[in-house]
């Protein structure tokens, strides 16, 4: 629905439910913070945020860039892009440029994009999506709610420590919130543990389990030299 009302903010979109990014991560994000090739994956190196708070401005119309949450200042977040969200940042590029800065995402003048913008855009491609009924409820209220999309990695039966560090979570956050979304694995985890199983019969048998535990309590005497033993 984004596409049709408000193009100039799909891949924005896409940045939040594809790359699990923080609107204001998205909104910082510039062409060179980007790995996009022609085909495949791609990367996103996140250092910034434009939070949107109004703190944030600045008294002479600027407005100032923060560090990631949850991140020491000075910290980079390395989110690997899937291919149909490289496919969007390219056309986005292709189609819109970047603010005079280089960030791919912006209001009017090249300013910052504005989370009342990118809000009301999110709202009205929500109400055509759902129908008065659902729109009404909590469903996918905000914008944010699309990163919950990361759900799907962990029912993929993905790394929590790696999604987490895809997140910009620690992986205690990502499990209390997430792990009542994670379903069936208990048959992906047998599977796992047989096959190492199957690999380890292939090999034999633990060499400690057929050898004669080797007892090194008592120094063993040189070669060549008696023992002597008190009388």
């Amino acid at each position: 629905m984004i596409a049709r009302t408000q193009p100039e903010l799909t891949a924005f979109f896409g940045c939040l439910y594809y790359a699990a990014l923080r609107p204001e991560e998205a909104v910082a994000l510039r062409l060179a913070d980007c790995d996009l090739p022609g085909s495949g994956w791609g990367v996103l190196r996140l250092a910034a945020a434009t939070p949107r708070t109004a703190a944030a401005w600045t008294s002479d119309g600027s407005y100032e860039q923060r560090g990631l949450k949850h991140r020491p200042d000075g910290a980079i977040r390395m989110v690997p892009a899937p291919p149909v969200l490289a496919a969007m940042l390219r056309a986005h590029h292709a189609a819109y440029g970047t603010a005079p800065d280089g960030r791919l995402f912006y209001g009017a003048r090249g300013g910052p994009l504005s989370g009342s913008v990118y809000g009301r855009a999110w709202q009205s491609a929500r109400t055509l999506a759902l129908g008065p009924e659902l729109a009404a409820s909590g469903l996918a209220r905000r914008p944010y709610d699309l990163r919950h999309a990361l759900s799907l990695w962990l029912n993929a039966g993905g790394d929590p420590a790696q999604i987490a560090a895809r997140a910009g979570h620690s992986v205690a956050v990502l499990l209390t919130v997430y792990s009542h979304c994670i379903h069936g694995h208990d048959d992906l985890l047998n599977q796992q543990i047989d096959q190492v199983l199957e690999r380890a019969a292939g090999r034999g048998p633990c060499p400690s389990v057929t050898k004669p535990a080797v007892c090194t309590d008592r120094a063993t005497p040189r070669k060549g030299k008696r023992s002597h033993r008190p009388r």
